[in-house]
């Protein structure tokens, strides 16, 4: 007794061929069975390589067909693609297709969407089974406290996605860290298959999908220089990106967040971790961003939820421009009303521009100031909307700034970990380099490149201090 394998694209209309008359086949004659399965386009070469190369056959096309032999060992053998099929059907059985190439087109784009709801429902099954593992680190800071509910209640990473959570801090904090591992556990979050509290350094980010760096250095200028602040950041780096190489997925997403040296801290990491994909490394501005529209919706005596496209550029926790120019309003009241959808530059709202260039530009210090001494919820709010972005998408059309590596957008240099716009969908982001800049913003981004490619030289020069034979080979 023989089952027949018949493997193809999904969207191949002759493996839709060979499926039909297989499955005439097996309902026709008793000791016929066929085993279907039918791969994504965008994965069947590789797939096919490595088929043949396994079994030793020699084939190039969709589909794929071979019989195992059951009392013989299961042992492959090859009998072809869908003419070789066809041949072996009216060689044996007398029986052919007469399929019409119409049906067979039809047929496939059917197994095409089929095949795209069972991959579907196959990942949320798996996600239900393997919980996406979440690594925080410095866990005991607030804004730990208050990111965990956002994550553990399903609208991060979606109603049907378990987690895990992985909180890492020193031995000093052990006792803060069971003591938020209680409390969550307390809450019976459907979603959360387990959390747990980490101090050795040596296992963490074990299999991690996605790592939470809030790490954060004490400003006392008075006490410390810049330069050895930026020491303490590269020493913190030095020691998680091998860690991160070592122990996490191969595609793990790393965030740098918190109220300071976020920038340095992406860009530490995709230096000490050579082989981390630098695009899966990106430092939060949403909270600048937020804190930014509530002023201008008090301005206006509006709901900040209708203020969008706010664009931080720069150096998020340090030197940085908040630029209004693609700035639009929604839902104002004034004199002008549309649709749901109708928004207006905010320029032609604000009338009093010498408030813009004044009041608020000069209020950008107190606006940082306000958002690093917040108690935590606004950062943890921050952080939990850029993972659903990424995840998820950001809502079309929408502006989001991150902090990224440059390649040369924008003018900006390449090599430094700079905030600009984006926009995330498909599990990744683009830059929307396609937006135009003013003069105004051009100036402040050479400025902004100036500042920060001097923290990067810096951190180079404390690298090369703490580690003048190491493992790093960095260009400047």
């Amino acid at each position: 007794r023989a089952v027949g394998v018949s493997t193809g694209r999904a969207n191949c209309p002759y493996y839709a061929k060979a499926e039909l008359l297989a499955d005439y086949l097996q309902a026709n004659l008793p000791d016929f069975r066929v085993h279907k399965i039918t791969q994504h386009p965008d994965r069947w070469e590789q797939w096919l390589r490595d088929i043949c190369e396994m079994n030793g056959w020699q084939h190039r096309q969709s589909p794929i067909i071979w019989r195992e032999l059951l009392d013989r060992g299961g042992k492959g053998l090859l009998l072809g693609g869908v003419n070789d099929f066809l041949e072996y059907a009216q060689h044996y059985y007398g029986i052919t297709s007469m399929m019409l190439s119409e049906e067979m087109l039809d047929i496939a784009e059917e197994n095409l969407q089929a095949h795209v709801e069972a991959e579907k429902e196959e990942e949320e099954i798996r996600n239900l089974t393997n919980p996406l593992q979440i690594w925080i680190t410095s866990a005991s800071a607030p804004i730990c406290y208050q990111l965990i509910p956002l994550l553990a209640n399903g609208e991060v990473f979606g109603m049907t996605t378990e987690i895990s959570i992985h909180l890492l801090d020193t031995d000093e904090f052990k006792n803060v860290l069971c003591g938020i591992v209680m409390e969550v556990e307390d809450m019976a979050f459907p979603l959360l298959r387990g959390i747990s509290e980490h101090t050795e350094i040596d296992k963490a980010f074990l299999q991690a999908d996605v790592i939470i760096v809030l790490d954060d250095i004490l400003l006392k200028r008075e006490v410390q220089s810049l330069e050895n602040y930026i020491r303490k950041v590269s020493e913190i780096c030095h020691v998680y990106a091998p860690l991160i190489e070592k122990n996490a997925k191969k595609e793990v997403r790393v965030i740098s967040a918190g109220k300071t040296f976020v920038n340095l801290k992406a860009m530490m990491i995709i230096t000490y971790g050579p082989s981390i994909n630098p695009e899966n490394v990106i430092a939060v501005a949403t909270s600048w961003e937020t804190a930014a529209k509530a002023m201008l919706a008090r301005k206006l005596s509006m709901n900040a939820a209708g203020v969008k496209d706010v664009i931080v550029w720069g150096n998020i926790t340090g030197c940085h421009y908040i630029d209004l120019s693609h700035t639009k309003i929604y839902g104002c009241d004034s004199a002008v009303w549309g649709p749901a959808n109708f928004s207006r530059p905010l320029m032609n709202l604000i009338y009093d521009s010498e408030w813009i260039h004044s009041e608020f530009l000069s209020a950008q210090s107190s606006l940082s100031s306000r958002v690093c001494h917040c108690a935590g919820m606004l950062p943890a709010h921050a952080v939990a909307t850029v993972l659903r972005y990424w995840f998820h998408g950001s809502p079309s059309g929408e502006i989001v700034s991150v902090g990224i590596l440059s390649e040369g957008q924008f003018c900006i240099p390449e090599g430094i970990v700079f905030s600009m716009p984006v926009r995330f969908q498909n599990g990744s982001w683009e830059v929307m380099a396609e937006l135009e800049i003013n003069e105004t913003t051009q100036e402040a981004l050479e400025r902004l490149s100036h500042d920060l490619i001097q923290e990067k030289l810096i951190a180079l020069k404390k690298i090369k201090e703490m580690h003048p034979f190491g493992r790093d080979k960095i260009t400047t």
